[in-house]
């Protein structure tokens, strides 16, 4: 019989203003640690060209969404740029529950409802290095109107200031820098007491049981 103990996942929550470049960072990471996934949204918005559904997000007509809104499937949902956003309770917990760490990369209003559930949640708040390098940074994507832009810019002045809400800060001023300061708090997570308590108790068991062994 195996002795290996599998842990629970880690739930994390990743914010950002539009344009910071959060989802950028967030697969970088999952590129290079093994046992994170990133959450598949369900969203009510049309594909985009390049994007896949099931593999960059669950594209669901706005009527199912709806659906599964009232029937509760969902840890948070919320409506930005006129479109519906949420993430599926029985996914998220299919892979916490066979001990992957799980990233919701979600606004911040969708960072509440799921605090406001009392989820245990580590929450990172990612941050541009200023207001002029976020304009220069969506101007630069060029698949979004002026009228967007400017729309996302001021969402952007209003989101910034939630950085208190959250554990963490990276500012996402050089993306590999960034990807290593997240990365570095993946780890710290599972390292903590709780994260590992039961892998720390079965090896505390093997000291206890060696106390009718005469030492060498």
């Amino acid at each position: 019989m195996s002795n290996e103990v599998t842990r629970r996942g880690i739930l994390y929550i990743v914010s950002a203003p539009s344009g910071t470049g959060k989802t950028t960072l967030v697969e970088r990471l999952v590129g290079l640690t093994p046992g994170v996934e990133i959450s598949r949204s369900y969203t009510s918005r049309a594909p985009r060209a390049g994007e896949s559904d099931g593999v960059d997000y669950h594209f669901v007509l706005r009527e199912r969404f709806e659906q599964m809104r009232d029937a509760g499937e969902f840890l948070e949902w919320a409506e930005i740029f006129g479109n519906l956003y949420g993430t599926s309770i029985a996914e998220t917990e299919r892979h916490l529950a066979h001990g992957t760490d799980v990233i919701l990369v979600i606004d911040v209003q969708g960072a509440r409802k799921v605090r406001n559930r009392g989820v245990q949640v580590t929450t990172v708040f990612v941050l541009p290095p200023s207001f002029d390098v976020l304009e220069h940074r969506l101007r630069g994507r060029s698949k979004d109107s002026d009228a967007q832009i400017r729309r996302r810019l001021q969402v952007a002045r209003e989101e910034v200031g939630a950085f208190q809400e959250y554990e963490y800060i990276v500012v996402n001023d050089d993306l590999d820098g960034a990807v290593a300061r997240l990365r570095a708090i993946v780890c710290a997570e599972r390292s903590r007491r709780d994260a590992v308590r039961s892998e720390a108790e079965r090896i505390v068991k093997t000291f206890q049981e060696s106390g009718t062994r005469s030492i060498t």
